[in-house]
């Protein structure tokens, strides 16, 4: 198995402690000195760059939020002038303003290696033809995976998201072997080839390198039993970086996190206590490398685990496994605390479910709702009343058997729910208030 960079993805573990240590010190300086929004905050947790002298310190100093972008907007947590940024990448703003980091030449430089990495990892060679499905605008996910493909000697298909017929046609015409893309569109793009009656074992494809969105095991299999790829995960986010800070190696065991280039914890979203490996955790990062826009103690609210357990590959990197969750997803029917990732694993393995489903959340007087929206196969839904009324109750009881509340579940019409390049939007909220 192809390492990018043995010298720091197989690195020592107390070697680096120490360059994570130094690298941290340095980044925390440059805070203080160049942006005023963390002086202050490290002003008022009565810290001084010079009180860093563990990594373990790293505790005392406070997080970075979501409100803390928007409330610095656009460019207020910049740690460089202007003239020295050459890219700037932003999150769609949908829930409020958008998060907005820059990139120097350096940060760019980075970029395209931390990418590398993760490419490699996956599988990626110099031979491989790469089609990008991810958006190439403010997006970081288009032209971070661009970047990194072209370092690791692949050829590089920019397609963009969308306009799934000129898809086909360039994976077939170009022969593309690696596909990227979010994990729902990709499912989405299985089904059109069986609709068009393209042979999937005639295309070329072999490994995907998927992302923006969370990819359970069970969506997993359902990828590969349409297409002849193999899917591999990795993670990013605007915040930290973009793609690039974790992926899979082809043990697919977790996903390897760039620990040189950021400092990670996986804490208890509520006390904020360390959790041991294999525990349930918020990650929260701190990017030490970046010019622009380094990043400490950012929440994520993402959930995982992390594990420092070896490797078959041959990487030290700590390994994170796939978000369960976010916090800020999740919702209580009844006092249960329920994650829309839950509910998938649910539907998923149950046959004659189409990889398809709504989550509709609403409100009858006081209480709460819970309505889970299913597409069926053609053959299900096509098939006698009673039979669908049958498998309706019997998706109910093992939603209400594993999530300990019954859903009202509706049965959906093939191909009635929204189809989209970029990420699926699983849960509707229409609870006033």
């Amino acid at each position: 198995m192809a390492i990018w960079d043995e010298q720091h993805e197989s690195i020592d573990r107390e070697e680096l402690e120490a360059l994570q240590l130094k690298r941290l010190q340095g980044m925390v300086a440059r805070l203080y000195e160049r942006v005023p929004h963390y002086r202050a905050k490290l002003g008022d947790a009565g810290f001084a760059p010079g009180d860093l002298k563990t990594l373990d310190d790293l505790r005392a100093l406070p997080f970075t939020e979501k409100t803390d972008f928007r409330d610095n907007y656009p460019c207020g947590l910049f740690a460089v002038a202007m003239d020295e940024v050459i890219e700037i990448h932003s999150s769609s703003g949908t829930t409020g303003k958008p998060v907005v980091c820059g990139f120097t030449k350096a940060d760019l430089d980075i970029w395209a290696e931390l990418v590398c990495r993760v490419a490699v990892a996956a599988g990626v060679r110099r031979d491989d033809v790469a089609q990008v499905a991810f958006g190439y605008g403010m997006f970081t996910g288009g032209f971070g995976l661009h970047y990194g493909l072209q370092r690791a000697g692949a050829a590089v298909l920019p397609m963009s998201a969308g306009n799934t017929v000129r898809q086909l046609q360039f994976m077939q015409d170009f022969g593309t072997t690696v596909l990227i893309a979010t994990p729902s569109y990709v499912l989405y793009l299985g089904e059109v080839i069986r609709k068009q009656g393209i042979p999937p074992e005639s295309l070329k494809l072999r490994l995907g390198l998927f992302g923006a969105e969370a990819c359970s095991e069970q969506m997993r299999a359902q990828i590969e039993a349409r297409l002849p790829i193999t899917a591999t995960d990795n993670y990013g986010l605007t915040e930290v970086l973009g793609p690039g800070i974790s992926g899979e190696c082809e043990c697919r065991h977790g996903m390897h996190i760039a620990e040189d280039h950021f400092v990670v914890e996986c804490l208890d979203p509520e006390s904020g206590a360390p959790v041991a490996d294999g525990e349930v955790g918020e990650l929260v990062f701190s990017s030490v490398t970046r010019e622009c826009s380094p990043m400490l103690r950012y929440r994520t609210r993402d959930l995982t685990t992390l594990t420092h357990a070896p490797c078959p590959c041959g990487r030290t990197l700590v390994r994170m496994g796939k978000v369960v969750g976010r916090t800020d997803d999740m919702f209580i029917i009844s006092g249960v605390n329920i994650f829309p990732s839950a509910v998938e694993k649910v539907l998923f393995e149950i046959e004659g479910v189409e990889p398809y489903y709504r989550i509709v959340l609403g409100r009858q007087g006081s209480l709460d709702t819970f309505e889970v929206h299913v597409e069926v196969t053609e053959a299900l839904f096509n098939g006698w009343m009673d039979d669908l009324r049958a498998f309706e109750k019997r998706v109910t009881e093992q939603l209400r058997s594993a999530l300990l509340v019954r859903p009202k579940v509706r049965l959906v019409e093939p191909g009635s729910l929204e189809r989209t390049a970029g990420k699926a939007k699983r849960v509707v909220d229409e609870r006033p208030g």
